[in-house]
């Protein structure tokens, strides 16, 4: 058998096979033809070995993401699901977590100017809202623009506090604004004029992108006039000679170096934020930009400046909004059973997306529910919504789905520095929750009701009896929020042995 096997299959044709027929050499087949056929099966061989070995790796592949632990972070925007994300990262991946900090230095950028672009865009309005036209009545009384009298009668004046050298800083800041606009263009080409939010789309690469800006950006020098802002903003407008357009070759490195341009607006940006008079100007347009997600101007003398490097608590306070849903793979590297391998699942919460969190219902072992208690807010996208009602719902509907009914579901109370600080400052939940009753407006009270409406909704609504889990977080907060993290990867592993029936 052993020397027939080793003979050419074609030696002995059968007669009525066609197909043995087909596979015989021409009968007056060339040296060159023989060599030639010969050296297509030899290639036939290699790509059907090649073939062969991709589809061993991929089912290799299949067999590892089926034994490893995939969680599904919901909730609405801007309840905390990518801030988890980075904490998790940094807590059971750091080596993979600081990879990518270059590519957050600039995100933490675009989130101050951001901050700046709205603090701008206040005391635009205030002026705008203060604007009056002298009288003969005004004129007598003295009232005019801020130290100044008004003398003629019809002059449009102002009645804000606010004064020319505000003017002139928020002059020099608008150079920033130009900075703005490119780096969104950079990281949302097709619809960076579109959203109100610093946002990157999956897939996407941004972080690629970004980390190479960071290279390129870091090997440019400092802006060192006497006068930096008024060369950015001449710059940035086209410069002081009639001749010269934007577009120029000055203008185009400030717009891709935020660095440069932070540290040479750093002092007015200082200046602007600590200036009581804009603080009341703020104040009594309602504004608070402390609350807004990615808020650094508290830290704008650290993060403006050249030497900037972002710090782990700076990353996982920075802001990008997901648009679709992002899968991060890393591998822990400390803690339980090292070298287990993670998926989690980032999706966008808006309204207009969550039709796209289905297909992942089937196939996680866990899902994080972040439902930040914001009992007077409103969704951005929809203002008549109120943000906690929302993230009730939501819970609701996660609860009843049938696909989610063997999925361990862990409730995340987030954002309770927000929720301390609004009834510190006197707003009541009865207010915007009439059910509250005459209840205490206090942090134990407030959450207490909070987390057992959740948990009603949980155990009347869940196809069948499991474990109601709830943590109270504050997910900027990374020393606090590691500690829980701790206990949510034993339990979710515990889950999944138990799944595999390891135990």
């Amino acid at each position: 058998m052993a020397a027939v096997a080793t003979k050419a299959f074609w030696s002995q044709p059968d007669p009525d096979d066609p197909l043995s027929q087909a596979l015989q050499p021409p009968p007056n087949e060339s040296p060159e033809d023989r060599a030639a056929r010969i050296r297509q099966q030899e290639d036939a061989i290699r790509v059907s070995k090649e073939i062969d070995d991709e589809i061993a790796i991929a089912k290799r592949a299949y067999e590892r993401r089926k034994k490893a632990i995939k969680i599904l972070l919901l909730g609405q925007a801007e309840s905390g699901k990518s801030t988890t994300l980075k904490n998790f990262q940094l807590a059971f991946s750091p080596q993979h977590f600081h990879k990518e900090r270059s590519a957050w230095k600039t995100i933490i950028q675009l989130n101050l100017i951001r901050n700046i672009k709205r603090l701008l865009e206040v005391l635009q309005e205030e002026w705008e809202s203060s604007l009056q036209t002298t009288t003969p009545a005004s004129i007598a009384k003295g009232k005019g623009v801020a130290g100044r009298t008004p003398t003629s009668p019809g002059v449009r004046f102002s009645t804000s506090p606010l004064t020319d050298n505000h003017r002139r800083i928020r002059m020099r800041l608008s150079a920033l604004l130009p900075i703005e606009d490119e780096l969104m263009k950079k990281l949302l080409p097709d619809g960076a004029a579109a959203v109100k939010d610093v946002c990157v789309r999956a897939g996407s690469g941004w972080k690629g992108i970004l980390t190479a800006l960071s290279a390129n950006t870091s090997t440019l020098g400092p802006v060192t006039p006497a006068k930096p802002q008024l060369q950015l903003v001449s710059a940035m407008k086209g410069g002081s000679n009639p001749s010269s357009r934007p577009g120029t070759a000055d203008a185009a490195k400030f717009k891709d170096n935020p660095t440069a341009v932070l540290a040479a607006c750093k002092d007015d940006i200082v200046t602007l934020w600590e200036d009581p008079i804009v603080r009341g100007v703020l104040k009594k347009h309602n504004v608070r930009l402390q609350d807004m997600p990615g808020f650094f101007l508290n830290d704008a003398g650290r993060v403006a400046a050249m030497s900037y490097e972002p710090t782990d608590d700076d990353i996982v306070r920075a802001r990008v909004r997901t648009l679709g849903v992002e899968e991060h793979h890393f591998t822990m590297e400390s803690g339980a059973l090292p070298g287990t391998e993670w998926y989690i699942y980032d999706v966008g919460g808006s309204r207009s997306v969550r039709q796209h969190w289905i297909p992942y219902f089937d196939d996680v072992q866990a899902i994080i529910f972040l439902a930040p208690l914001a009992f007077n807010l409103t969704l951005e996208e929809d203002p008549k919504v109120n943000r906690l009602e929302d993230s009730i719902t939501l819970w609701r509907e996660v609860c009843t789905n049938a696909l989610l009914a063997k999925t361990t579901l862990i409730l995340f109370l987030n954002k309770m520095d927000i929720l301390q600080a609004t009834l510190a400052s006197g707003i009541r939940v009865v207010k915007y929750v009439p059910s509250y009753g005459d209840q205490p407006n206090d942090i134990t009270h407030v959450t207490k009701y909070f987390r057992d409406k959740f948990r009603g909704y949980h155990k009347r609504l869940s196809p069948k009896a499991r474990p109601f889990y709830w943590h109270e977080t504050s997910v900027i907060d990374t020393r606090s929020t590691a500690a829980i993290l701790v206990g949510v990867r034993e339990g979710i592993l515990r889950a999944h042995l138990q799944s595999v029936n390891v135990i």
